[in-house]
């Protein structure tokens, strides 16, 4: 930037650093959960749950955070069915996840075992709480659609309870998944 000030004041002709670009500082990776932490956090269970409807929405949120990659915002538009409104779905028969991602791309992802098991014992009480007519999948106290505050705020209360070394937050559940899938080939 010195030799382009010189250079618009006319006190030099030629710029030597024309065209170098600065290096770049690199990028740290992101944070990930060990295998073994991840485990225990989807696995968590507490011993007696201030409300088990709560108790099962929530188990069904970490494993689909953890188990099938999914983002926040994809998590909390996920509808209970498939409609032409729907941003979002869980396909149970086929064992997939329908979501609207970053820049409007629908994308497909396996539903796996535990996470369709936690999501069934969620669906059987679902409708204990949710508002009628309401359209969300996972649904907050009140019966509507679970807010992304309220997800972050769980998960980190959650991750506290399971004895998670790091401070957890639902993207960092996505990089878990990507690294342990990596790892595991």
């Amino acid at each position: 930037s010195a030799y382009r000030w010189l250079g618009v004041q006319g006190r030099v002709a030629l710029n030597p650093f024309d065209g170098l670009r600065a290096p770049q500082a690199p990028q740290p990776l992101p944070t990930a959960l060990g295998v073994d932490d991840a485990v225990q956090l989807a696995s968590y269970a507490p011993e007696a749950a201030a409300d088990p409807v709560l108790e099962a929405r929530d188990r069904a949120m970490v494993e689909l955070l953890y188990g099938a990659g999914l983002r926040a915002s994809e998590l909390t538009s996920l509808d209970v069915q498939a409609s032409g409104q729907a941003d979002g779905w869980v396909d149970l028969q086929s064992a997939e996840i329908h979501v609207l991602g970053k820049g409007g791309k629908r994308r497909s992802t396996p539903l796996g075992k535990a996470a369709a098991e936690a999501l069934r014992a969620w669906l059987a009480l679902r409708g204990q709480i949710a508002a009628p007519g309401e359209a969300a999948l996972f649904v907050g106290a009140r019966g509507h659609r679970v807010a992304g505050s309220t997800l972050r705020a769980m998960l980190s209360a959650r991750a506290v309870a399971a004895g998670s070394p790091a401070h957890v937050h639902p993207h960092m559940l996505r990089h878990s998944f990507a690294s342990h899938l990596l790892q595991s080939s």
